[in-house]
């Protein structure tokens, strides 16, 4: 015999918990995928598991897991630590284990797919091994197909091309083919060096299925997804991956991209079980396909699983078609899942009664055999309409709980007896529990995603408080990892109908079409009952607008309308699916509704409905927060508005400019204010002062103090006067009285040019005056402030302003400008001035303004106002 040589091995010690076998599994299965060896890794990832559960599970005690790749195949061993505890050896007779029995299941299964095994034992270990040789092919034959009639071949393109895609470990675009751009319109130069993700639309539910990062990283994977071309639609692609090491060792994985409806290109032969080609008549259970069925695909992979299922159930009993529904928690529904043969873009996720009438032949909880449909229409809801005629049906049960069902059809009648119904009876009892364990497996996945997904959504929207930000974030959350498309209507109140705020398509084309229905069909009622509910209004509107456009091409007699799908026609597919619509509840209030939907008759599930439920929860409560705060915001700032001045008047010979900052988020006006009015003619008033502290009640002091100074300056009394009966009025408010900083002044436009000024400075920094040769000089003296003392003894100074001269009057929020213990002062800012001679009064107040955001990199803390006035020089006549 040839001696085998071993060129490989990997080993792993799993302790005994439950865990440890989906641990095992993936070590199988890693070790093999590294070492090429795809074509057996499903059958030595399911003996595994067997063997392993034996070990950690029924034994007790640690499993050690070691693989050996040589020439011939591989060779696993799993050694456990009870050397005296026999595992029950598959009788000499003929007589099959139950397959619901546990005891011996992996020796069975041994029996079934391993090319050799045994059992060994020494005086501490007990050691199961098996052997899977792999299979000798000729050179350059993987594997190969019967030959088929014109008719039955793949339909594709005159053209096919093949996009070839090389992404670097980072999953950064390292290649791109001139197929790759004739398929997707991007040049190569566009794409190179971007992140496949910018350009991938991959489909994606929180919690299950493989993600393009994850799919990236294994050695090879087949699926499908999308790629956005430069017009942004998403062009569905069926795709190869294989992982590889270029002349550095660096790895990078190659894609082959091809059309979707030419998957047949790229996609796998699927690899034929290892007794089918025998064609022994007298076959018990045992040497059933299903046996070998059993651990083919991944049991993590719930979808992969299914899939698997119906295509072998298809095949045992040469059906035309065949489908896979797994029943809800509560065992009254069940939820079409897998299918082949059938439209299942259409049924995917359809929902049907576990009890669809009386008798054995109307529950799914017990096989069934129709012989003929057409004599007993509607006894299948699933195929109507399909062509199928005859069907058999049998349950798929864990310890005596209906979990699923599982179906084959045929499109010509009396196809299948009670015989085909028992075969698939044994297969379907075979695969209940790894389906079920599939199935659990992601529901744990969707639970942790959907955990996940709710905690982000509500950092998000926690993080705004503006209206439009929340709408769009609400509809950009669910599109598309719930929905294809998403439509939110708010209800400003209880008398108001619901208004379409936003709408979002996954594929942007689509919204302004999507919006234009919505808009024509009357919206959804405002009900407060939780959970969503279906709404078939949009399909009816676009089903009705389709055959309209249809219909009136025709009429036209103009073939070109026909040769393509138009815009009713592409919205009827965009909503065509099912529509559901949420409740947006708040306070006890509806404040609107989120609507979902699907395309092209394609259903929900219920664990995505019920996210979105979770998510409408929150999102409703950031929706009505939102509109308080706009609410509010928006109250404000009318009252603050009203606190600042109406346009300020223009006097005649003089310039004048003023800057004002309030500081605090929202604010309009803090404690710092200004004002220029007319008294009578060619007198003005102006006043600039300052409120202790900031915010709402230093803005009430604001509105007192300058109406306050409109109403005396009007009635004639001069500047003092003014003064004193403003300080008594701010003292009559008590508790709620703040004191304040004032200068205030009138001005007088004279005929000569100049300006003259009367102004009292009552605790307010003193107003500079900046001459023509550049001096700078205060224009006032210091007084006390207002609000402090009742009896207040204030006086005037006079000014005049020569032609080229500036008053400049400011509020404490520049000179105390700081950065650490730096501080603008007095000084700072009588430099910043003495720099201004000859600029205009706008020019002046904006140089200061930057001078005091240049002092420091943190912004003002302070609010902050700047009153510029000059005298403008005479102009000289032109000669």
């Amino acid at each position: 015999m040839r001696r085998t040589v071993i060129t490989a091995r990997a080993a792993a010690t799993f302790e005994p918990v439950g865990r440890s076998v989906a641990s095992a599994r993936a070590f199988v299965r890693d070790t093999l995928q590294g070492w090429g060896l795809a074509d057996i890794i499903d059958d030595a990832v399911v003996l595994t598991s067997e063997l392993v559960t034996n070990a950690v599970v029924h034994a007790g005690t640690a499993a050690e897991v070691l693989c050996l790749r040589s020439d011939r195949g591989v060779r696993v061993e799993v050694a456990d630590r009870y050397p005296e505890r026999e595992l029950p050896l598959q009788s000499t007779g003929r007589h099959t284990a139950h397959p619901d029995r546990e005891g011996g299941r992996g020796l069975l299964l041994c029996g079934a797919l391993a090319s050799r095994w045994g059992v060994e034992y020494t005086s501490t270990h007990k050691q199961v091994w098996f052997q899977l040789d792999l299979a000798e092919r000729p050179a350059g034959t993987r594997s190969a197909g019967p030959a088929l009639p014109t008719d039955a071949l793949p339909v594709a393109d005159s053209r096919v091309r093949v996009a070839v895609v090389q992404i670097d470990r980072g999953g950064v675009i390292g290649s791109w083919n001139e197929d790759a751009q004739n398929l997707f319109g991007h040049p190569a130069g566009q794409v190179v060096g971007k992140p496949l993700t910018d350009l991938a639309a991959w489909p994606h539910t929180p919690g299950t299925g493989t993600g393009i990062a994850e799919a990236l990283q294994l050695s090879r994977w087949e699926g499908s997804y999308g790629i956005r071309g430069t017009d942004g639609r998403v062009i569905p692609v069926y795709a190869s991956h294989l992982r590889v090491r270029d002349a550095e060792g660096e790895p990078s994985t190659v894609l082959l991209l091809v059309r979707d409806h030419e998957r047949a290109v790229l996609q796998a032969t699927p690899r034929a079980s290892a007794d089918s080609s025998s064609a022994s008549g007298d076959r018990g259970p045992a040497a059933d396909p299903f046996e070998v069925f059993i651990g083919s695909p991944a049991p993590d992979d719930l979808d992969g699983l299914l899939q698997r299922t119906v295509e072998r159930a298809r095949d045992m009993l040469d059906g035309d078609s065949a489908y896979l529904l797994l029943a809800t928690d509560d065992e009254t529904e069940l939820e079409v899942r897998a299918s082949t043969g059938l439209p299942s873009a259409r049924q995917r996720f359809a929902r049907v009664p576990v009890e669809a009438g009386t008798g054995r032949y109307g529950s799914a909880r017990m096989p069934a055999v129709h012989e003929d449909l057409t004599a007993v229409p509607g006894a299948v809801p699933l195929l109507a309409e399909t062509g199928m005629r005859s069907v058999v049906t049998v349950p798929l049960k864990v310890e005596g709980r209906l979990t699923g069902s599982l179906g084959v059809a045929a499109e010509a009648p009396g196809r299948y007896t009670n015989e085909e119904a028992l075969r698939l009876q044994f297969a379907a009892d075979r695969i209940a529990l790894a389906v079920e364990r599939a199935r659990l497996t992601e529901l744990e996945r969707l639970r942790r995603g959907s955990l996940s997904f709710l905690v982000e959504a509500s950092d998000l929207l926690a993080g705004t408080l503006d209206r439009d930000q929340t709408l769009a974030l609400m509809a950009q959350m669910t599109v598309p990892t719930l929905a294809t498309w998403c439509a939110v209507f708010t209800v400003a109140d209880q008398s108001s109908e619901p208004e379409l705020s936003y709408v979002l398509h996954e594929d942007e084309d689509r919204i302004d079409g999507l919006k234009t229905l919505l808009n024509k069909v009357a919206p959804p009622d405002p009900v407060p009952t939780p959970g969503a509910r279906v709404w078939s209004a949009p399909g009816d509107a676009a089903r009705s607008a389709a055959l309209r456009s249809s219909l009136r091409a025709i009429d036209m007699g103009d073939p070109s309308q026909l040769s393509g799908p138009g815009p009713s026609l592409a919205t009827a597919s965009a909503v065509g699916g099912e529509t559901v619509v949420l409740p947006l509840v708040a306070r006890n209030r509806v404040i609107g509704m989120l609507t979902l939907g699907k395309p092209s008759e394609e259903h929900f599930r219920q664990e995505i409905l019920e996210l979105a439920e979770d998510l409408s929860r929150r999102a409703a409560l950031a929706l009505d927060n939102a509109r308080l705060y706009s609410e509010r915001t928006a109250i404000s700032q009318s009252l603050q508005r009203s606190l600042l001045p109406p346009e300020l008047p223009e006097v005649p010979g003089v310039e004048v400019e003023v800057i004002y900052r309030a500081a605090g988020e929202g604010n309009e006006v803090g404690g710092d204010f200004y004002d220029l009015f007319p008294i009578r003619d060619r007198a003005y008033g102006f006043a600039i002062g300052d409120v202790c502290g900031t915010g709402p009640e230093a803005a009430a002091v604001t509105g007192l103090a300058r109406h306050a100074l409109r109403l005396l300056a009007r009635e004639g009394f001069g500047g003092p006067a003014v003064l004193e009966r403003l300080n008594a009025a701010i003292l009559d408010e008590g508790a709620r009285s703040r004191f304040l900083t004032l200068l205030y002044g009138e001005l007088w436009p004279q005929e000569d040019g100049s300006a003259l000024l009367k102004v009292v400075c009552a605790g307010h920094p003193l107003p500079l005056r900046l001459r023509q040769d550049g001096s700078v000089e205060p224009a006032a003296e210091p007084q006390p402030l207002l609000g402090v003392m009742d009896d207040l003894e204030l006086y005037e100074q006079t000014v005049t302003l020569a032609p080229g001269d500036v008053l400049l009057c400011v509020t404490d929020g520049v000179t105390e400008r700081r950065e650490g213990s730096r501080m603008l002062g007095d000084d700072g800012l009588v430099d910043v001035l003495t720099t201004c001679t000859g600029l205009t009064a706008g020019a002046v107040a904006a140089r200061v303004l930057r001078a005091v955001e240049r002092f420091a990199a943190e912004p003002a803390s302070d609010d902050m106002a700047i009153l510029a006035m000059r005298v403008p020089e005479p102009r000289t006549p032109e000669l």
